[in-house]
């Protein structure tokens, strides 16, 4: 209607013309901006979390506000960012103590974990005072919104803010989890916020979830350096309706919030992407027998991983432990920091040893799992295949050890009270068994070069394993078992690794963990969590085979009466009664109790404003009052004494073109109406006269119902 009227006044003056193109292109404007400042805050939060991450560490006592790898650049010395160097002074070495021995070990390791439960206390109390919807990772949350459903608050300005400060302190506590689906709510909350500088998009939930889509696009452009995977992640994950010009406004968004962030450069490098790569061999095609089982295993981890966290989650909603969220965050943090410092690949935050996994070994190298007996007396020559030393083997142990760790840990961290991704996390269990795996493929073609599966590539001497590719594709493959993507996967994993030559490798490995996983569970870790905590969430993936119409599921059955206003014969005090007795979301509009044929449906929110603006504002509005629904008063009064008091007039707020089925339609289609136009209700009617109402509820109940399971499971937690 908006739209309507300002196209029709566009012809009238210049002013209005002004007005017309500014609301045709503030779609546009609306998405440049969330860019900017997704990509901003983006920096922001990088930068803070890596400083504060380093805190647990040591310190740059010239300049206490580097990180490790800023106060290491002005030092000449090799490897400074795992070793550190002069200008960086471990806790023990600011106390005056040495930098080795038992004495220095203990004060580390009191200062680690002294450091994870100070940063984690923070994020949880923050969230517990100021923003509850803060925690989590909020990608279940906002599947649920762009569904069609509103969850009040959960993108507003407290949120962003306190969901912004808590991620950096949750990452810099060394919990198992990621910032990436964080960055995500992050993002849709910037554009949430910002919609409502645009009238065409604040006032409309419709076509604010176009400016969420885009904002769910560069929440991933910026937490992986990934524009393109971002804008298919948005289409394949998150969005329920994504027509082409969401996908040009997001594509739009995700290239400037990459910019932005790029031109702010919080990684210190000339690459945008997290884990960069180079890898010198291609891949030979035996390889991919290796790469399919390492989707396999994928798909059996993420099914374990979803079955044992929404076990433990469905644990704590249904125990005393729900009540003590803040308690259970310093437990998991402190058990977390004991056992993570001894080993030093638990030791490292998550991000550096999946950088350290998907490396190539080469000269310079001084990390165990490059240990070959190799000679690097010729650094330009190809390096050579060689047998792997004590320390690989000792660190591969080491690798065991973690995995286990960080999978036990991170099925109790997702879903504590504070911002939690499990994006990284994921990556880590996958590059761990990859980086396994590509270690005993390449012992085996050492020991066995002849042997026809390396087709005489090895025979040669040249390394023709690269063990960095297994622990991509194997990242990829549990990353993929986990979440169920595939498409935006296999994109976001050769953006974040620049490693576009290795595109069938990643889809042979995330299709293989996509079918083992369906076929174990249907569920993806973000669909189980929204079935855990019952909101109404419709996958527009799933069909609806079975041959119900609507009459079988419209409100109210069993000759109970329904809710409506009349037109023209209801009074303020019948109104207000109404609204006092209910809590409908809306209202079907009818023109009489005798006559019930559909004139229109109006909200409950815009019903109640407009009634008690009129008793406010407007003289002679009393109980007795009219309320109508028509320009014209009713011919005759059809109470006493209801003429003499001013009447209401409410035609302003009537949807006249309310989403109307008839009771034979079939249920397949209203779910699909549901589905792809996002609706929260549709009116029945036959013939014009209104049967009933269906709303997302009634349809999410039913279909829980044709499948045998517990409808009532379906409520908002």
């Amino acid at each position: 209607m908006r739209h309507r009227y300002i196209v029709k006044k566009r012809q009238e003056s210049i002013c209005d013309l002004i007005r017309g193109a500014h609301d045709a292109w503030s779609g546009w404007l609306c998405v440049l901006l969330v860019g900017v400042l997704s990509g901003t805050l983006a920096g922001v939060i990088d930068i803070g979390a890596s400083w504060m991450t380093d805190l647990k560490f040591g310190i740059c006592p010239e300049a206490f506000w580097l990180n490790k790898e800023q106060c290491c650049w002005s030092s000449n010395e090799t490897d400074t960012v795992l070793d550190g160097c002069a200008q960086w002074w471990s806790w023990p070495e600011v106390f005056g103590g040495s930098s080795s021995g038992v004495g220095a070990y203990i004060v580390s390791y009191f200062f680690y974990v002294i450091w994870a439960l100070f940063f984690a206390s923070l994020a949880a109390l923050l969230v517990r005072m100021f923003a509850p919807y803060a925690c989590g990772s909020g990608i279940p949350e906002i599947k649920t919104i762009l569904s069609g459903f509103i969850i009040r608050g959960y993108l507003g300005k407290w949120t962003l803010l306190i969901k912004s400060v808590g991620l950096m302190c949750s990452v810099s506590a060394g919990l198992s989890l990621g910032k990436e689906g964080p960055m995500v709510h992050i993002a849709c909350c910037i554009g949430n916020i910002l919609s409502y500088l645009f009238p065409k998009y604040g006032r409309n939930e419709a076509k604010k979830r176009e400016i969420l889509s885009a904002a769910a696009a560069a929440g991933v452009s910026v937490a992986f350096g990934a524009p393109v995977g971002g804008v298919l992640f948005s289409l394949e994950e998150v969005s329920y309706y994504f027509p082409l010009k969401t996908l040009w406004r997001s594509f739009f968004c995700a290239l400037v919030a990459a910019f932005v962030l790029q031109s702010i450069n919080p990684f210190g490098n000339e690459h945008s992407v997290l884990f960069f790569v180079e890898y010198s061999k291609p891949w030979i095609f035996f390889e991919l027998v290796p790469f399919i089982g390492l989707g396999i295993l994928g798909g059996l981890i993420g099914n374990l991983f979803i079955r044992a966290n929404i076990w433990w989650c469905r644990f704590r909603k249904s125990s005393q432990l729900g009540h003590y969220p803040v308690t259970e965050v310093l437990v998991v943090t402190f058990v977390t920091a004991i056992l993570a410092y001894p080993n030093p690949y638990t030791r490292m935050p998550t991000s550096k040893l999946i950088y350290l996994l998907f490396s190539q070994c080469g000269a310079g190298k001084l990390d165990p799992l490059c240990d070959y007996n190799r000679n690097f007396s010729n650094v330009n020559s190809a390096i050579e295949i060689a047998a792997a030393g004590p320390a690989v083997y000792n660190a591969m142990w080491l690798l065991v050890l973690a995995l286990i760790f960080k999978f036990t840990v991170t099925i109790f961290t997702f879903g504590i009270k504070v911002p939690a991704g499990l994006f990284i996390p994921s990556l880590c269990f996958g590059a761990i068994v990859g980086r396994i795996v590509g270690i005993a493929v390449e012992q085996l073609a050492y020991n066995y070069p002849h042997i026809w599966i390396f087709s005489g590539e090895c025979s040669a001497g040249e390394d023709c394993i690269t063990p960095g590719l297994y622990a991509i594709v194997g990242a990829a493959a549990v990353l993929g078992g986990v979440t169920r993507m595939t498409v935006s996967l296999v994109v976001i994993m050769f953006e974040l690794t620049g490693g576009v030559r290795y595109i069938v490798p990643l889809m042979a490995a995330a299709m293989a963990s996509k079918w083992v996983g369906d076929a174990l569970g249907r569920q993806g870790i973000y669909d189980a969590h929204i079935a855990l905590n019952g909101y109404p969430f419709l996958d527009s993936k799933e069909e609806f085979g079975h041959t119900t119409l609507a009459a079988d599921v419209m409100q109210p059955r069993n000759e109970e009466p329904l809710c409506f206003v009349t037109q023209d014969s209801m009074t303020v005090e019948d109104v207000e009664n109404l609204l006092k007795d209910t809590e409908h979301n809306g209202f079907p509009v009818v023109i009489s109790h005798e006559s019930p044929f559909l004139v229109g449906f109006v909200l409950r929110r815009d019903l109640n404003l407009a009634v008690s603006n009129a008793r406010r504002n407007v003289d002679g509005v009393d109980g007795s009052s009219l309320c109508l629904f028509t320009n014209q008063l009713p011919q005759q009064p059809t109470r006493p004494n209801s003429t003499a008091a001013t009447p209401v007039k409410l035609k302003k707020v009537l949807d006249m073109a309310p989403i109307t089925v008839t009771d034979q339609t079939p249920m397949e289609t209203v779910v699909d109406m549901f589905r792809k136009l996002g609706l929260r209700q549709t009116l029945v009617t036959h013939n014009g006269r209104l049967l009933g109402i269906i709303t997302k509820k009634d349809v999410l109940r039913h279909v829980k119902h044709m499948e045998d399971e517990d409808p009532n499971s379906v409520l908002f937690n």
